[in-house]
């Protein structure tokens, strides 16, 4: 931020401390435009003004008092400078610099914010986000000058590279949330990537398993020492990382309880325990006989391996393990569970596909999508509703049946010359 004082400000400094208008308006005219009374601005409130050589300056005095000048080439450009200034100066805090750039500003925002806040899977993909599109495009730039313009040729060019819509989305998402903290900071005063218009999204198509195919895994799956993370993974819908970070003191089988309460994720190489997804993704599950019955066998198989490799056993409490006790990898284990289908006859999946098919086959059984919602642990019932669109024709054709059912109505009951 440059503080020095505007060259050519000597001659303003007086008619801007005295009436805090444009050059150029007779002072009845400028005292309307400050409202009726015709208060005009104090010394704290700043001015905006137009110099001789054309362009506008927002002019006002920083907590030290000394006066501070920002150029621009409108007034209304000038004016939204003038507000961020007073924004930060009633704040307490030093005026931000016009002088950052967008690389510079995402550079702090990611050690400074995003790390502190996101897991770090989503920590480390925002990361390549910034340092792989968006720096090469608008790093440079001015981050208090950045406009939408340039953010919609940033999109643009990322769709001429051949990256998918979904993709260049995620990269409009990551800018947007950055530019929404340097909004709060005082550092810009609109969001520009808001602005934009966001590439068109296909609707991805689920794979889900149907009742059928579900109950063929159900039996390929049969013996396997991993049969029971498919099942409860199946049952109640849990993501891989929840599965994989259960432990065995979150898991009540008298009760038939599960609480998920960690997920398990890979981080700089190391297997560790995380907060879940989202709030609403910490949440206790009632869990099906078929489940319940499942972890129980599992857990006595577990206790014979643990007596097997004796003093060699990792205790860690966690429910699904190597046969050493170690948490398993997520890789390893779709790895695993794609083999099982192949040699069941069944469609390729990816262990989430698990989960939508826990979500499609309750919703299919007539479940409310609020029970759905708090199965699957998601933020909001829109995204259940959203996700799981293609399921809700079936859903009318069964309500429609259903309230039949409930007013005693059978088709063509009704008699001749009845009421129109």
């Amino acid at each position: 931020m440059s503080a020095s004082a505007d060259p050519k400000s000597d001659s303003y400094d007086s008619q801007v401390d005295s009436y805090r208008g444009e050059p150029g308006r007779t002072p009845a005219a400028r005292r309307g435009r400050s409202g009726a009374r015709g208060r005009k601005r104090g010394n704290d409130e700043g001015s905006v003004y137009q110099r001789q050589d054309g362009r506008w300056v927002a002019a006002i005095r920083d907590v030290n008092g000394r006066r501070v000048y920002r150029y621009a080439r409108t007034r209304a450009e000038a004016a939204a400078k003038l507000t961020l200034a007073l924004k930060a100066t009633a704040d307490g805090l030093a005026l931000p610099s016009e002088q950052q750039t967008v690389s510079e500003f995402l550079t702090a925002w990611l050690e400074e914010s995003a790390r502190r806040t996101l897991r770090p899977s989503t920590y480390r993909s925002y990361r390549q986000i910034v340092r792989d599109h968006i720096v090469p495009e608008v790093g440079n730039v001015r981050l208090a000058r950045l406009t939408p313009q340039q953010v919609q040729r940033l999109i643009n060019h990322r769709l001429e590279a051949g990256l998918s819509p979904q993709s260049v989305l995620y990269i409009r998402g990551v800018l947007r949330r950055a530019l929404n903290e340097a909004l709060r900071w005082g550092l810009v005063a609109r969001n520009v990537a808001t602005l934009v218009q966001p590439p068109r999204v296909q609707r991805f198509e689920i794979s889900a398993l149907d009742t059928e195919q579900a109950q063929r895994l159900l039996t390929a799956i049969r013996g396997d020492r991993l049969e029971a993370l498919y099942s409860v993974a199946l049952a109640i819908g849990l993501r891989q990382g929840e599965a994989l970070g259960l432990r065995w003191r979150d898991v009540d089988l008298v009760g038939g309880v599960l609480r998920v309460r960690h997920a398990l994720q890979r981080v700089d190489g190391n297997l560790v325990l995380i907060e879940p997804k989202t709030t609403r993704s910490r949440r206790t599950i009632q869990l099906p006989a078929l489940a319940v019955d499942a972890l129980r066998e599992h857990r006595e198989r577990q206790d014979g391996e643990r007596a097997v490799v004796g003093e060699s056993w990792e205790d860690h409490d966690f429910v699904f393990t190597s046969q050493l006790g170690r948490p398993l990898d997520g890789a390893t284990v779709t790895h695993r569970f794609q083999k099982l289908l192949a040699a069941a006859g069944l469609p390729r999946q990816r262990f989430h596909d698990l989960r939508h098919g826990c979500a499609t086959l309750l919703l299919a059984q007539g479940v409310s999508p609020r029970v759905v919602m708090d199965v699957l642990g998601h933020s909001a019932i829109t995204l259940t509703l959203n996700t799981y669109s293609h399921v809700v024709p079936a859903l009318q054709t069964e309500a429609a049946r259903r309230m039949d059912a409930a007013l005693g109505w059978q088709s063509g009951a009704r008699p001749q010359g009845a009421g129109h």
